[in-house]
């Protein structure tokens, strides 16, 4: 009886089936998997930031996971760029590779292929994604045996909070048990995603450790800003009394300077005034938080997106913002590798595995953004350079024009049928001094240029130029077209005229003319054979 083979996880750990089907990482009331959080940012200041950030260090995050995901909720700036950096990915179409053309390899990534094409997966992918503002997170695999058959039925967001590294090299994650004990993360169970703004323990490598400093900062403005205008944003109300005025008027002139801001009216009696005096330099003076709020929210831009551009209205010009959104795409682009290889890893083969087991090869999960190509511009180069003797494979060609492979029963495509102008009939010439006999067709082209009499035939057949001018183009046509499809191809290739001029001389001496020649030569000597037979048609 074959035996089972023994699947071990990424850190060499065996597998329990039994727990693979059960949710073990659920939150509990009044558990160590609480889902109520605590709000650090409460009265932040540089001090008690410093010593949270401390305490993560040392491997207690709680308070530092709290901490990211309250600025989350209290920066929209942040919120903005972070959501832009993670919907940018999640929203990508994903590929699958299988690993050989071979039917089990195929079979296999057809497999991940139906999977993938659920609504849920952009969701689950952006809360995998989570790990770019914390540094990491997990994602717990719901696996359904139902039918027989190992399947992933969703991937549940657990809280970083109930998870932790071993104290041994902070950078193995473990998972708190129901005492709050650390244990090691079951194996083929979790997603533990890390894609990091920096080198170095994932505790150190999230933005949200940059974004706390920025957003503490910029609380300490708004908070001057709005004290400011709150201060002088109004005019200050001045009441004045008559001398002798007693404490009852003075009382009633002050309830009136007051309340007359929210009440936008008062009475008081006519010996006493009220004078409102503004501040000349309030719009200056409010100038400098806001210009150090916008300030903060362009480096929290540069952290996140690595540009300001696409965000912030700053100016620059076209060139400016192209360049800046370049940058961009180079960062979704290393998410997106990194995001493939954290699936490939810790989801796709843990899948196959279980359901084929240990595979030599196993397919590859990919998150790209499919690149712009010219398909006009790709067809005309294949066609031009296939008759030169270039081999393309159909099924790349088929992939990249997103043709998919016709089934037996499916009605194909043709070439139409070429149009073949019939030979004129083999004519009898006179036997001249070059040794031709009337009745023997000469071979090859030349037999169907031979014409009896003059240079125009009898009534509705064609002269000797035309046969000759028919049969020329007929037959010169593939020679022509082939040095054509040369050129054809330099011209796609080349970036420039001048690019194409040095094209063309350097490679002028490789253009095969050769057939051409041959043709050529057939004709002239054809056209000296007819003629020679007009010429002693006349003389007959």
């Amino acid at each position: 009886m074959a035996r089972t083979p023994v699947l071990l996880d990424r850190w060499g750990r065996p597998i329990q089936r039994a727990i693979l089907t059960e949710e073990i990482a659920a939150a509990t009331i009044g558990g160590v998997r609480s889902p109520i959080s605590g709000y650090p940012a409460d009265g932040l200041d540089p001090t008690r930031l410093a010593t949270i950030l401390r305490e993560a260090d040392q491997g207690d995050p709680v308070r530092y996971l709290e901490l990211a995901e309250t600025i989350e909720e209290r920066d929209p700036h942040y919120l903005g760029v972070l959501g832009t950096r993670r919907r940018s990915v999640s929203q990508i179409d994903v590929t699958v590779e299988a690993a050989s053309d071979d039917a089990r390899d195929v079979a296999i990534a057809d497999m991940v292929r139906e999977w993938i094409d659920r609504d849920e997966l952009a969701e689950e992918l952006f809360d995998i994604l989570d790990c770019v503002g914390k540094g990491y997170s997990f994602t717990e695999i719901l696996w359904d045996t139902s039918e027989g058959q190992w399947r992933p039925v969703r991937l549940e967001a657990r809280d970083p909070r109930w998870f932790r590294f071993d104290r041994r090299d902070l950078s193995t994650p473990v998972q708190l048990d129901e005492g709050g004990r650390e244990i090691p993360l079951a194996p083929f169970k979790f997603i533990f995603a890390t894609i990091k703004a920096k080198s170095g323990l994932p505790l150190r490598s999230g933005l949200a450790r940059v974004a706390a400093w920025g957003w503490m900062f910029k609380a300490y403005t708004q908070r001057d800003w709005a004290i400011f205008t709150q201060t002088f944003g109004q005019p200050l109300r001045l009441g004045k009394y008559a001398p002798g005025a007693s404490e009852a008027d003075k009382a009633t002139l002050f309830r009136a300077v007051a309340n007359i801001a929210g009440d936008c009216a008062a009475i008081v009696p006519e010996s006493m005034s009220i004078d409102f005096v503004e501040t000349g330099n309030v719009g200056q003076s409010s100038d400098l938080y806001l210009k150090r709020a916008d300030w903060l929210d362009r480096q929290i831009s540069k952290a996140v997106l690595g540009q300001t551009a696409t965000t912030d209205a700053i100016a620059g010009g076209h060139a400016v913002g192209q360049e800046h959104r370049e940058v961009q795409e180079d960062i979704e682009r290393a998410d997106c590798k990194a995001l493939s290889a954290i699936l490939n890893r810790d989801l796709i083969r843990p899948w196959v595995d279980l359901e084929y087991g240990p595979q030599a090869r196993y397919p590859r999960l990919k998150i790209a953004r499919p690149e712009v190509e010219d398909l006009a511009q790709l067809v005309s180069g294949v066609a031009a350079l296939v008759p030169l003797g270039l081999k393309v494979s159909q099924s790349e060609l088929r992939d990249r024009l997103k043709l998919s492979k016709p089934a037996p029963e499916d009605e194909i495509l043709s070439p139409a049928a070429p149009v073949v102008a019939p030979s004129p009939p083999d004519r009898a010439i006179k036997r001249d001094s070059g040794g031709f006999k009337r009745g023997e067709g000469s071979p090859g082209p030349v037999t169907a240029l031979q014409a009896e009499g003059g240079s125009a035939g009898a009534a509705g057949e064609p002269s000797h130029e035309d046969l000759l001018a028919e049969r020329l183009e007929a037959e010169a046509q593939p020679e022509m077209a082939a040095m054509l499809g040369q050129i054809e191809a330099m011209i796609f290739a080349a970036g420039s005229l001048e690019e194409l001029r040095e094209m063309l001389r350097a490679g002028f001496d490789d253009v095969d003319a050769g057939g051409l020649a041959s043709r050529l030569a057939q004709a002239l000597i054809a056209a000296d054979l007819g003629g020679r037979a007009a010429i002693e048609g006349e003389d007959g």
